[in-house]
């Protein structure tokens, strides 16, 4: 997103693009990327919820070394994703100030725009993946080799097709639809939108009331696509994307739920709120042409008790937590709760 393309959000119908580059990278290399060490730089982007799955993934499963990171600017221009943060505004390890300079090297004028999650071949400069929706799941599989040792498993082989129902009714209604709803240039749209978000939502709550996670009783693949959105919610789709039946924290299945992934380690300590808050008021001009960031909400209640433990679950199932986070990854000061 970038450029002409954000002030034309909210006067043009909604439609999520697919992935151009689709190609994996695997234990056997079948697509011609075969998982090694070192070779690829995942760039993402702190306040975009499609890469904050890959962020939290990653640090689960404890491939900060063998996939090294990059963090774009949250504010982007027209050439989209940025590395203003970075000494000289060039990424250190790819040397180039745009992660559209990747996506030219590996395909001159490709469609469907510059997104993150992306993965990068170091030595080559080229992208090899924008798939979001394939680029964890792949994480959790074909880089087991690499994962740290008490690694969770977040796609267990007896869960998945249960797994993947979960996340498809979520990716509809709770991940895209609060896009759908935000990005409506209609009533009729946005009224659908919003009527399955909060259907959508109620389920998943009564789902959660009397179980830990969303399947199983351990955190997968589900939890982390389902975190993402909520952990979103108050700061920026409810005031901003205008889904406001009701706030996160007025529900306490859901807010204690959110709460308790936030608590644990992987979850919470790679959120920036300040990096989310500034992406969504400051790039999304065509709804919010001011460029005014909202100082609210209060943050402070991510910290509060949320006594999820009495439903049991285990959260790393016989695996153990992450240690602590790495000093060149931490969060600003500035996103977490005040």
């Amino acid at each position: 997103m970038g450029g002409d393309g954000n002030s034309a959000y909210g006067h043009k119908k909604f439609k999520r693009s697919r992935s151009h580059f689709t190609d994996r990278i695997t234990a056997d290399g079948r697509d011609g990327w075969p998982v090694e060490s070192g070779r690829y730089r995942l760039v993402v982007s702190r306040a975009c919820p499609w890469a904050s799955r890959a962020v939290i993934s990653r640090r689960l499963l404890g491939l900060e070394r063998a996939l090294p990171m990059a963090i774009t600017d949250p504010v982007q221009d027209d050439r989209s994703w940025r590395f203003t943060l970075d000494p000289g505004g060039r990424d250190p390890v790819l040397g180039i100030r745009y992660l559209a300079e990747a996506y030219e090297k590996r395909e001159p004028g490709a469609p469907g725009g510059v997104s993150v999650p992306a993965i990068v071949d170091v030595p080559s400069g080229e992208l090899v993946t924008n798939d979001y929706q394939q680029l964890t799941l792949d994480l959790a599989t074909e880089w087991t080799a690499l994962h740290r040792e008490g690694a969770p498993e977040l796609y267990p082989q007896a869960l998945r097709d249960e797994i993947d129902e979960v996340m498809a009714e979520v990716y509809d209604d709770v991940n895209n639809g609060v896009y759908r709803a935000g990005f409506a240039s209609g009533q009729e749209d946005y009224d659908r939108a919003f009527a399955r978000l909060f259907r959508r939502l109620e389920a998943l709550a009564e789902r959660l009331a009397g179980r830990r996670y969303l399947v199983g009783d351990t955190i997968t693949e589900a939890d982390i696509r389902l975190f993402t959105t909520l952990v979103r919610f108050d700061p920026v789709y409810h005031g901003h994307f205008k889904c406001n039946l009701w706030k996160l924290a007025e529900n306490p299945v859901l807010w204690a739920y959110a709460r308790d992934l936030f608590q644990t380690p992987g979850f919470g300590d790679t959120v920036d709120f300040d990096h989310i808050k500034r992406h969504y008021y400051q790039v999304h001009s065509g709804i919010n042409p001011t460029g005014i960031v909202p100082l609210g909400p209060d943050l402070s209640g991510w910290l509060s008790p949320h006594h999820r433990e009495e439903l049991g679950g285990r959260p790393f199932g016989e695996g153990t937590a992450p240690g602590p986070v790495a000093p060149h990854e931490l969060v600003s000061a500035a996103g977490r709760p005040a």
